[in-house]
C-alpha cells in the first residue's frame, strides 16, 4: 500500500515475522536478553574483573548465552566478526571493532565506513554470503527463532541481542565489549549514554504527573509502538505519555482510537514517503479523517524525528531520547 524507505521496511518485515513465529508482541523473540547484570543466572562464567584503575580485560575462555538462550563459549576474541542488522553494526563500530568487522546488513548507512564492508543481506539473510564471510560470530537483533536455527544448523555461530529498554541497550553493549574484549571501549561508550540519559532525566523532572504531554509516535504509515518496547521507555523517559501505552508491542493502529486518545504531540520518523503520491509521513497523518481535532494536529505539534536514532536499540538510542524530549519539551530541554 505505501512505500517507505528501507530503514523502517526492514523493521516492519522484522516485525511482522515476529509476530507470525514468535508470538511476542515485537520484532525480537521471546527469551530474554543476557545481560552482564543477568549472566551469572544465566550461565556466564569467567567474567573480567572490576575495574580497579587497571584496563579492562576479558578472561578467556568465555560462555555466554544470547536472548535466545543459546550458549556458547568463546576462546579467544573474535577476530572475525560480522552483523546482520543496523543497531549491532553501530555498537560494534563504537567499540572500535572496525578491523574485525567482515560483513554487515544491506540496509548498514552508520558509520560511513559501514558503507564499504561487504553485505549480507538484507530483508532476507544471505545464507552463502555470511558462510563466505567466515566470521567466529555473527551478532543480530531482531531475528525469529527459524532464521536463526538455519543459520546455526549451517555452522554459524550466531549470537542474538533482544534489548527491550534502554538499560539492556547499555547493558547487552558491554557484553559484546566483554566478548570481544573491548571493556574499556564498552565502558566509555556506555558513560556517554548514560549523560545523555541523565541529562533528559533532569530536564524534565520537574514535570508533574498530571501534566505529562500524551505522545502518539507513528514510525510506518498506521504502525506505533506500545508497552514492553525500547520506543515506549523513550517517550517516558522523556517526561510523556504513549498514546498507544494501553497496547503491547508494535501494532496497527485503529484511527479512531488515537482520535479519542487526543495526543498532544505526535511523532513521525522523517524518512517516509508514499511511492504513489509522494507524500511524507506527517502530510498522511494529517490528512486522515476526523484527525484534524486532535490537539496536537490542531496546536502544529506534529514533529518529525530521526527514523535512525529512534528505530535502532544501539549506542546512539539516547540521542533519540535527547530528540525526543526536545520535541515533546522545548522549552525544558532549550531553556
Amino acid at each position: 500500500m505505501k512505500a517507505i524507505n528501507k530503514t523502517w521496511s526492514v523493521l516492519l518485515v522484522a516485525i511482522l515475522m515476529a509476530l507470525a513465529l514468535i508470538g511476542c508482541g515485537g520484532e525480537e523473540g521471546a527469551p530474554k536478553e543476557t545481560t552482564p547484570q543477568a549472566a551469572q543466572e544465566q550461565g556466564q562464567t569467567n567474567e573480567a574483573p572490576a575495574d580497579s584503575g587497571e584496563e579492562l580485560k576479558t578472561t578467556y575462555p568465555l560462555t555466554v548465552k544470547d536472548s535466545t538462550g543459546v550458549e556458547m563459549t568463546f576462546d579467544k576474541a573474535p577476530a572475525k566478526i560480522a552483523s546482520l542488522t543496523p543497531s549491532e553494526t553501530e555498537k560494534l563500530f563504537a567499540l572500535g571493532l572496525d578491523e574485525e568487522i567482515v560483513g554487515v546488513s544491506d540496509n548498514d548507512d552508520y558509520p560511513e565506513a559501514a558503507k564499504s564492508k561487504p553485505k549480507l543481506g538484507g530483508f532476507q539473510v544471505n545464507e552463502e554470503a555470511i558462510i563466505a564471510a567466515d566470521a567466529d560470530v555473527v551478532f543480530a537483533a531482531s531475528m525469529n527463532a527459524q532464521n536463526a536455527e538455519k543459520l546455526r544448523e549451517l555452522g554459524v555461530t550466531l549470537f542474538v541481542n533482544d534489548p527491550k529498554t534502554i538499560d539492556a541497550v547499555m547493558e547487552n553493549i558491554e557484553l559484546i565489549g566483554q566478548i570481544t574484549d573491548r571493556q574499556a571501549d564498552a565502558k566509555a561508550v556506555v558513560d556517554q549514554m548514560k549523560q545523555e540519559l541523565a541529562s533528559v532525566t533532569e530536564a524534565v523532572k520537574s514535570v508533574k504527573d498530571e501534566d505529562k504531554k500524551k505522545v502518539y509516535v507513528e514510525f510506518s504509515p498506521g504502525w506505533t509502538v506500545g508497552k514492553g518496547e525500547f520506543m515506549d521507555e523513550i517517550i517516558t523517559a522523556a517526561g510523556g505519555v504513549n498514546a498507544a501505552g494501553d497496547t503491547e508491542g508494535w501494532f496497527e493502529i485503529s484511527e479512531e482510537k488515537i482520535i479519542a486518545a487526543n495526543p498532544d504531540v505526535i511523532l513521525y520518523t522523517d524518512d517516509v514517503v508514499d511511492e504513489a503520491t509522494k507524500k511524507t509521513l506527517d502530510q498522511l497523518i494529517k490528512e486522515r479523517g476526523g484527525w484534524d481535532q486532535i490537539e496536537a494536529i490542531k496546536n502544529d505539534q506534529v514533529i518529525a524525528v530521526d527514523a535512525n536514532l529512534l528505530s535502532r536499540p544501539g549506542p546512539r538510542v539516547t540521542q533519540g531520547l535527547i530528540e525526543v524530549a526536545k520535541a515533546v519539551y522545548p522549552e525544558l530541554m532549550n531553556p
